[in-house]
């Protein structure tokens, strides 16, 4: 093992040695027992505010049996806790926050190793991306998806069972004892969303980077009875005892996270018909390490990749379904021949070494390459005068008929604009209208939330129709569906052409092309552009104001101008262990 980074902390005569080891044998470690062992620090993003992480301290405590079983010290640490159900107006606007605070409590205490404990979606990117700019020995686990509850017969799938029977709701379709009753069905216990929404896709993507051992993306979440509880517990410790050996072996997130990795990822994330999420987390996780990765990758390989997870909301099944199938390393094993099979891990072995033998227990779940899902990966990318730095569309929740459309914009100002006056029967909306959310960026809320999936018009709803085309400068979950476009760039609150429609304009949809127009000529936008002005903000100071003037576009990752390292030089730069307390 190389030498200990917190031995300049504890392996000293003068009096800061001493008051260190003073402070080990207050937190229950005898120095002398902890001497020449690795301090493991376990980031827990455990909080009664967020549901999706209710089972990490019991995860805590097993990764800490592994650690000292195999030689090391634990020592555990909290952080923020995103959680998306409760944070308003979204998880997302914390996100680099979170990754700045474990970054920072990295380089400032004596870690020698971290083991990453996340769970809903945000928490998973921001510790990578935390993870990646520090670069010391890291593994991550995720609290692991909840269990399924069951209302009229059927399974619910989080988020998309209730997106789908709130537009029944709305349209008188479903009375308000059996609303009650699905809520509770609804809230199936601690964990997170058992469909692919971002919290299943973003722990896939850590499995698939190489950052979480094999096969634990998809076990079920704890506390839960039986066999399911015992195996996350397992994991977990396995977790506690690989993390010394990482340390031991000196290897680091910048060796696994390499650029064979992220494009592994982005197969996986093509074939699971992972969430548009997952674009914008891993384009920010490449920008902390200086990796190039733009939207075009997303599109050019999602091409080349056939979507084989049965799984909602672009399939059917759920969760557990796709961990009893083999979980990640069988959905690997079908594409091994995409994937770059020497990237190594954070089991000290290649990926190939990983998923020899996994085998595919269900084929009705994930599909064999010969019975695809869909032919290639869930994701496009598009572009045109509407979105001249890109936006995407999720394939696989899109309804075929509306792929290629053409129809007028019905443009909603803002959020508040949207809730006031979409389920208004004197809504001027058909079938063919392009329902059109601005104001709803990065910028412009701040935070970029979950708003682009807007709901359908309650005067649509009662005709029948379930599907419009919906374009925004926001996102949507993971767990949603429909022809919806998503993160515009630039945003409308920084100037982009999606300020600029009015209702009334012909917008184009050609999906297959990868195009997105609005059907004005260029004269007209620039009288328009001439009398834009930006809107304003209520923030005035705080971190949102800083988010506000410093985060980057969805195509860049969302992540903070001054996070992302500039040079070679920058990147490696090590700030140095000194002063006094």
């Amino acid at each position: 093992m190389t030498s200990l980074r917190s031995a300049e902390w504890f392996d000293r005569d003068d009096e800061l040695g001493l008051q260190n080891r003073a402070v080990l044998r207050v937190v229950g470690w005898d120095p002398d027992l902890a001497r020449g062992k690795p301090i493991i620090g376990i980031a827990n993003s455990w909080s009664e505010l967020n549901n999706c992480n209710l089972g990490l301290r019991a995860i805590a405590d097993a990764v800490k049996r592994g650690v000292i079983a195999a030689g090391g010290v634990p020592l555990e640490f909290n952080t923020i806790s995103l959680g998306e159900e409760l944070m308003k107006p979204s998880a997302m606007l914390y996100r680099n926050l979170m990754a700045m605070e474990l970054e920072e409590t990295l380089r400032a205490y004596p870690i020698d190793g971290v083991v990453l404990l996340c769970g809903c979606d945000k928490t998973t990117p921001a510790q990578l991306m935390g993870a990646a700019s520090a670069n010391l020995p890291a593994i991550q686990l995720n609290a692991g998806p909840k269990a399924t509850g069951r209302w009229r017969g059927q399974e619910v799938g989080s988020g998309t069972s209730l997106w789908k029977y709130w537009d029944e709701y709305r349209a008188g379709r479903i009375g308000d004892e059996d609303w009650r009753a699905l809520e509770a069905a609804y809230a199936g216990g601690a964990g997170t969303c058992n469909t692919m929404g971002t919290a299943s896709t973003m722990a896939a993507i850590s499995e698939a980077l190489g950052m979480m051992l094999p096969g634990a993306s998809s076990i079920e979440a704890h506390p839960l009875r039986g066999q399911a509880a015992s195996r996350r517990i397992a994991v977990a410790e396995a977790t506690g005892r690989q993390i010394v050996e990482l340390v031991r072996r000196d290897i680091r997130p910048r060796q696994i996270m390499t650029r064979a990795a992220f494009e592994n990822a982005l197969r996986v994330h093509a074939a699971i018909g992972g969430s548009t999420n997952a674009v914008i987390h891993l384009i920010a996780i490449a920008g902390r390490l200086r990796m190039p990765l733009a939207l075009d990758d997303f599109d050019a390989l999602s091409r080349a990749t056939p979507t084989l997870l049965n799984l909602q909301p672009s399939g059917d099944r759920l969760m557990p379904d796709f961990d009893a199938a083999g979980g990640l390393p069988a959905l690997m094993n079908e594409i091994r021949d995409l994937l770059h099979l020497d990237a190594l891990t954070v089991t000290g072995r290649s990926l190939g070494e990983n998923i020899a033998g996994a085998a595919n227990r269900d084929p009705n779940v994930i599909r064999p390459r010969a019975h695809p899902l869909q032919a290639d990966g869930a994701l496009a990318v598009l572009r045109g005068n509407l979105a001249p730095r890109g936006a995407i569309l999720r394939t696989t929740t899109a309804s075929p008929h509306l792929q290629q459309h053409r129809g007028p914009a019905l443009v909603f100002e803002d959020y508040a604009d949207l809730l006031a006056r979409i389920d208004s029967p004197d809504l001027p909306v058909t079938p063919e209208t392009v329902l059109v959310l601005r104001n709803a960026g990065a910028v412009g809320v701040p935070g970029l939330p979950e708003w682009g999936s807007i709901p359908i018009p309650k005067k649509l709803l009662a005709q029948g129709v379930r599907d419009v085309v919906r374009i925004s400068d926001s996102r949507m979950s993971g767990t949603s569906y429909g022809t919806v476009v998503l993160h515009v760039a630039p945003e409308s609150a920084v100037g982009g052409p999606l300020a600029l429609v009015r209702d009334g304009d012909l917008i184009e949809l050609d999906v297959p092309a990868r195009s997105l127009n609005v059907l004005v000529d260029e004269d007209e936008l620039a009288r328009r552009r001439a009398v834009w002005r930006p809107p304003g903000s209520p923030h005035r100071r705080g971190y949102p104001r800083l988010y506000q003037q410093h985060v980057l576009q969805p195509d860049e990752g969302c992540d903070f101008d001054f996070l992302r390292p500039q040079s070679d030089e920058e990147l490696a730069f090590v700030p140095p262990v000194v002063g006094r307390s």
